[in-house]
């Protein structure tokens, strides 16, 4: 139906499609003039630079309206205001997007193009013996042009990353109780992230350890190898990882071991970029998905008010890169309203670490802390596996009373525990699968 004139300076319309558009809008209980917000489902057809088919959702239901919406750029989860005139829905405006929304966008932008970081690490440590080719001139085939060493600058690059990497046999059992062990995390905390950044920022020729800088270093000097630019690099198509994508938003991930890559063909150097584009794509991923949870918490039981996501490099005795995945959540206790305590509500912190060892296989450790009360369950999926750690739990229940804890439960199954998916739907749910 064609929409009538209005008032310059007014929005235009969004007109229903169906043969009575009185019908319609009456089921959506919408009197004459009455405002509500309609959410963007889908831009169905963009006919003309002014007009578009679109699906909006209002008051729980679907409807197909023929939209002139001039120059207001509408996208897929926009929310806007419209308001019943007559027969017709009259386009108010678009609301604002939350903050999240732009963090949720660039999550869904990046998802498809991660590289797994012990696999990455493992293809970057093997370029330190067998070099790489130079990308083939037009015309050339990829395998016509031979390997070379790496560039010097790269060369250490990589070599510095590895070194700052923890190594299985520097972990002795009982290391953790050492009096050196909390400067350690603290130390390891202060050189990385937003302190990392902040550091940087003060003393820009600063070397930290910080995974996501020295992927940095790695990529600036190839890029200068080539005589590239950094806009060149973000043009690149990263180098995914397969596996990733077949639950892009569980964490922990299932891990497999990463496949051996000293017998593969050298990568040219623009391999290694693209490699280390996915590289980087892991990190912001786990990064923004972190800044999702915590915004929008999730699923029906209380939320936790901040989460965060690592991946976190290691090193086995054979200098072969494997990763462990740590998920920490805070949860606040919710107060009585009406009590009025000045203290601070009390907060629970839960840490989930997977692994996969080479002997025992996959581990997943559950531990939450409340004050001095400790909990932890160990799932272990091999048997033999499951045998030793119910033998070495008196000692671990022991290890957690000498830091001064009270152990409350203390326990270990045979399996996996259900992971956190987090679905991207109309929005992004955390919802326990």
């Amino acid at each position: 139906m064609p929409a009538p004139s209005r008032p310059a300076g007014e929005q235009p319309a969004a007109t229903p499609e169906a043969a009575s558009a009185r019908v319609l809008l009456d089921q959506l209980k919408l009197a004459n003039r009455e405002t509500t917000l309609a959410r963007v489902a889908e831009v169905i057809n963009r006919q003309s630079s002014t007009g578009a088919q679109l699906l909006l959702e209002i008051r729980g239901q679907s409807l197909t309206v023929q939209a002139a919406i001039g120059d207001t750029a509408l996208e897929a989860g926009d929310w806007v205001k419209v308001m019943r005139a007559g027969n017709e829905l009259q386009l108010m405006g678009k609301l604002a997007q939350a903050p999240e929304a732009g963090i949720a966008r660039a999550l869904a932008q990046r998802l498809p193009w991660q590289q797994s970081i012990d696999a990455g690490l493992a293809k970057l440590v093997a370029t330190m013996t067998q070099g790489v080719r130079q990308d083939p001139l037009p015309g050339q085939l990829p395998s016509s042009r031979p390997a070379q060493p790496l560039p010097e600058a790269a060369r250490q690059a990589i070599q510095q990353m590895v070194a700052r990497l923890p190594a299985s046999n520097g972990l002795a059992p009982g290391s953790g109780s050492e009096a050196t062990a909390p400067q350690q995390v603290r130390q390891w905390l202060s050189e990385s992230g937003l302190f990392a950044e902040s550091r940087l920022a003060q003393t820009p020729a600063s070397q930290l350890p910080d995974l996501k800088l020295a992927l940095g270093r790695i990529i600036t000097a190839l890029l200068a190898q080539q005589g590239s630019t950094p806009e060149q690099f973000n043009r690149l198509t990263p180098i995914a990882t397969p596996e990733l994508m077949q639950a892009p938003l569980q964490f922990p991930q299932p891990m497999t071991t990463p496949s051996p890559q000293g017998n593969g063909e050298p990568p040219s150097v623009g391999q290694m970029l693209r490699l280390l584009a996915g590289m980087l794509n892991r990190i912001t991923v786990n990064q923004l998905h972190s800044q999702v949870l915590t915004a929008r918490g999730g699923g029906d039981a209380a939320p936790p008010a901040s989460t965060l996501l690592l991946d976190l490099p290691w090193l086995t005795p054979q200098n072969e890169p494997r990763m462990a995945q740590l998920r920490v959540e805070q949860y606040l206790e919710e107060q009585d309203s009406e009590r009025k305590s000045p203290t601070r509500p009390t907060a629970e912190w839960r840490l989930s670490l997977a692994m996969d060892l080479d002997e025992a296989g996959p581990l997943h450790f559950d531990v939450a802390l409340r004050q001095q009360a400790v909990s932890a369950r160990v799932w272990a999926e091999k048997q033999t596996t499951l045998r030793r750690v119910n033998q070495e739990l008196p000692a671990l229940r022991q290890s957690l009373a000498d830091l001064g804890l009270e152990v409350t439960d203390l326990e270990c199954r045979r399996g996996t525990p259900q992971s956190s998916v987090t679905r991207l739907e109309h929005r992004l749910v955390d919802t326990r699968a």
